[in-house]
């Protein structure tokens, strides 16, 4: 099987940013247009796309809708949506315009019943997002740090039929300090669930290491800074990942 890549589109005021260790404060703006950010990743090859609503993250609902919305119109592959989507509501309205997975995270952690709940009623379209600060669980835009341990959290969706799990090092995310793929293949090979690796990514030696774990249970890697920067070209990460096939 062969990696998924999906570059990444995070959204701040309509804009597309990245942030530093998720902090609203530490964001670099790339541009101000979301949905052409979405067709150059298409016309280089890419089939997936990650997109956030940030602001949507800190405020518990869709921040960004505007801007989500002329992406997935925009975007001829599949669209994965994550940020404050924490209620059935918002799960039906995403799917109905045509996002293709859903990313759930804080509500997977103090609400599991509706995590669960959707991922039983939209087959393959639930992603629950295991966000890690130093091996505890952090929610809520990342802002707020649990005690619960990511493989526990993990373990709970097991057999809820959810599609994948992202997997994020908060500590690395946007620093261009290389994933932590210790810690995304241990959480693979302690669940039977597909995980997607995030944070940190650096350039074309993760996309390699990671698609080498391809049949461990890494389904995919998302990546933005080292795309936005020009430290990782995204038609060659494309072809790496479809090599590890």
């Amino acid at each position: 099987m062969s990696l998924i890549v999906f570059p990444a589109i995070d959204l701040k005021g309509g804009q597309v940013v990245r942030l530093a260790e998720g902090d609203m404060n530490r964001a670099t703006v790339y541009g101000d247009d979301p949905a052409a950010q979405a067709l150059l990743f298409a016309e280089a090859g890419a089939q997936h796309l990650h997109v956030v609503d940030l602001d949507g993250s800190f405020a518990g609902h869709a921040v960004n809708a505007e801007a989500v919305e002329k992406i997935v119109a925009a975007f001829p592959g599949h669209v994965q949506l994550g940020g404050g989507i924490r209620n059935r509501e918002a799960v039906e309205r995403w799917f109905d315009i045509g996002v293709s997975r859903i990313v759930i995270g804080t509500a997977a952690l103090k609400d599991p019943a509706f995590v669960k709940a959707a991922a039983r009623d939209f087959p393959g379209g639930i992603v629950v997002a295991v966000d890690a600060r130093d091996g505890f669980v952090a929610t809520d835009g990342w802002a707020e740090k649990s005690d619960m341990p990511v493989v526990d959290l993990a373990r709970r969706f097991e057999d809820a039929g959810v599609a994948s799990l992202l997997f994020t090092d908060v500590g690395r995310d946007g620093l261009l300090k290389g994933c932590n793929i210790d810690a995304t293949v241990d959480l693979a090979r302690a669940t039977a669930i597909p995980v997607i690796a995030s944070g940190g990514v650096a350039g074309i030696a993760d996309i390699r290491v990671l698609s080498l774990h391809a049949d461990e249970g890494i389904e995919g890697v998302i990546t933005g800074r080292a795309l936005y920067d020009g430290r990782l070209d995204l038609k060659t990460a494309l072809a790496v990942a479809r090599a590890a096939a």
